[in-house]
């Protein structure tokens, strides 16, 4: 008996430890994969089911190439640690996974040595939420300086320029009896007119928004009709909506301004391309535990606005909210910015990215209160 107590003493403390082996392991909010000297799975915890979207029923057994679809350079990798023994490490490696989505990890493989094989430990930390944290950041500290040097700027050209148009017009007044220079001081008032109005939409809105509970489907189908008018068929315009999103509280009329810009350039470049379909897709969904710059919202509303156009330049891509910016050669590079200026005045933001021959602009919008 003596001897048995302790025997079951022992496979109790076993089981004890490797019961809190399993708890450590899933708890964790690193993704741990196991492979075999196949390279197939042979574990992973709660965070890898997260973050691969499959659960570990359907994954166990299964070779890793089914969840790191495409992921060529990765799989290379995995099998030289496996086969020299040797861990590596992979920052914001990007994974293509089964469902074609992409995610971006850091990556580290460790080699392990079993009683009878090699095994790969492999821990994933996703980087995406903090890269993306990270440009949003970037891209509002950036547009907030730029916003104020270009008021700045604007205010110092205003002030000639309404001394210009003031001489032009005195000019003007003394030459009534030679009409073939009032020409040229007709031209002058024009152009300095003509000024004037660009340095106003430089410096965006000068009112404040009027803040009330809006339909942001009520604002997107008002676009919507506005652009089916403009292309007269030659664009479909296709609706994908949440009906679930509730009123949220914002200026409807800046809204508007600041989706129709973006419609608009999508139609721009939709007509000065060769796609056989061209189509502008209208997208809403709730985004929850989202973060804008610093601020924390529980929920947001995200509106994609996604074209099969031929795509922005990919040297000009990250600068196409600055002012002046544009990829056309007739284009005055105003639309974006005004559009992320009247985001920004309701706490919100808008993204560009593209993939697989699509472009897609998404704007979001809080509805909560945001906490710090």
């Amino acid at each position: 008996m003596h001897l048995y107590g302790k025997l079951f003493k022992i496979n109790s403390d076993h089981m004890a430890e490797e019961q809190l082996h399993h708890l450590l392991l899933d708890n964790l909010s690193t993704a741990v994969l196991l492979l075999n000297n196949e390279l197939k799975i042979s574990y992973l915890n709660p965070a890898a089911e997260s973050l691969l979207a499959v659960s570990a029923v359907r994954l166990c057994g299964c070779p890793i190439t089914q969840v790191l679809h495409q992921s060529d350079k990765v799989l290379s990798s995995l099998r030289n640690a496996m086969e020299s023994n040797h861990p590596f490490t992979q920052r914001q490696a990007l994974l293509s996974l089964a469902d074609e989505s992409h995610v971006t990890v850091d990556l580290t493989a460790t080699p392990i040595q079993a009683a009878t094989s090699t095994l790969l430990l492999i821990e994933m930390q996703p980087m995406d939420r903090l890269m993306k944290i990270n440009r949003e950041e970037a891209l509002i500290t950036t547009h907030d300086t730029t916003r104020n040097l270009v008021r700045g700027l604007a205010h110092e050209i205003k002030n000639p320029l309404g001394g210009i148009r003031g001489a032009a017009q005195l000019l003007s007044e003394d030459l009534n009896d030679q009409p073939e220079l009032r020409e040229f001081t007709d031209i002058i008032s024009a152009e300095t007119d003509r000024l004037c109005s660009l340095v106003d939409r430089l410096l965006g809105p000068n009112t404040m928004p009027t803040f009330a509970p809006v339909n942001v489907h009520e604002v997107l189908e008002h676009v919507a009709a506005l652009a089916e008018t403009e292309t007269r068929g030659r664009i479909a315009i296709k609706r994908n909506y949440d009906p679930s999103i509730p009123e949220l509280n914002g200026d409807r009329g800046q809204l508007i301004q600041a989706l129709l810009n973006i419609v608009r350039n999508a139609i721009q470049a939709l007509e000065n391309s060769e796609q056989a379909e061209p189509t502008i897709r209208l997208k809403t969904r709730i985004q929850r535990h989202f973060t804008i710059g610093k601020k924390h919202h529980k929920v947001v509303c995200r509106i994609d606005i996604i074209d099969n156009g031929p795509g922005i330049p990919e040297n000009i891509i990250d600068r196409i909210f600055f002012p002046m910016i544009s990829g056309r050669v007739e284009g005055s590079g105003l639309g974006l910015p005004i559009a992320q200026s009247a985001i920004n005045l309701h706490q919100g933001l808008i993204e560009c990215d593209q993939l697989n021959g699509e472009t897609r602009f998404s704007l979001y919008l809080p509805l909560d209160t945001p906490n710090e």
